[in-house]
């Protein structure tokens, strides 16, 4: 049975999740107050309805507790809307809401009201692009709950023509190598202890969040 995600909100982040969910054959009912933002999500969802979502009676005919996710998207314009749906929501039964914040004491409210998960794109993404513009090599990063990123990455040349064996990398910074990927080879594979890094590889690495900035912060010198 194919998840169903309700989406509230089809702003620049809204649009940009519900294309995203839907090329992953994920079912979704799209919201949002403007009839061209729905008629454009329209062309590739489950469903797109056009109507203000803190209107608690229009909200409760979609039944919001059938959904296996309801995210609040609403963006900047409206922080106002965004607390009342998500405290709507949880009133009505949503199994699991997620909503979106623009700061601190946005993502506290939302946390306060009922929402079960908060996230902040722009302040995610501006933390993970610091990081790639300061450490060199460093080439995506995506978080794993609250303490945990998994973290792609070339190796360093610190690290070419040694083992993950002589490295130690678990021991002395608290990194473990998942998956590494080598030019010319198709897919990624799993790393073999005493199998030689390359120059050119690219490592996957689950650590603390602060743990590989670390590393890399201690090889540069």
């Amino acid at each position: 049975m194919k998840k169903q995600v309700m989406i509230i909100g089809l702003g620049q982040f809204g649009m940009s999740l519900t294309r995203s969910l839907s090329e992953r054959g994920v079912e979704i009912l799209a919201i949002d107050r403007k009839n061209e933002l729905v008629r454009i999500a329209s062309e590739f969802v489950t469903e797109a309805l056009c109507f203000n979502a803190t209107d608690e009676a229009a909200l409760a005919q979609i039944a919001p507790e059938r959904r296996d996710i309801c995210i609040v998207a609403i963006g900047d314009d409206s922080r106002e809307a965004s607390i009342i749906c998500t405290a709507l929501l949880r009133q009505m039964g949503a199994k699991r809401i997620i909503g979106r914040a623009n700061d601190a004491l946005h993502e506290r409210i939302l946390y306060l009201v009922g929402a079960h998960e908060v996230v902040n794109p722009e302040r995610d993404f501006g933390e993970r692009f610091a990081n790639r513009v300061v450490y060199e090599g460093l080439m995506g990063e995506l978080r794993l709950g609250k303490d945990l990123v998994l973290t792609e990455m070339q190796v360093p040349s610190s690290f070419v023509g040694k083992t993950l064996l002589e490295l130690k990398l678990p021991k002395r910074f608290g990194i473990t190598v998942v998956a590494v990927r080598t030019e010319g080879e198709s897919g990624i594979q799993t790393p073999q202890p005493n199998e030689v890094l390359k120059e050119k590889d690219i490592v996957v690495v689950v650590s603390k969040m602060d743990s590989v900035k670390k590393l890399l912060e201690r090889i540069a010198v």
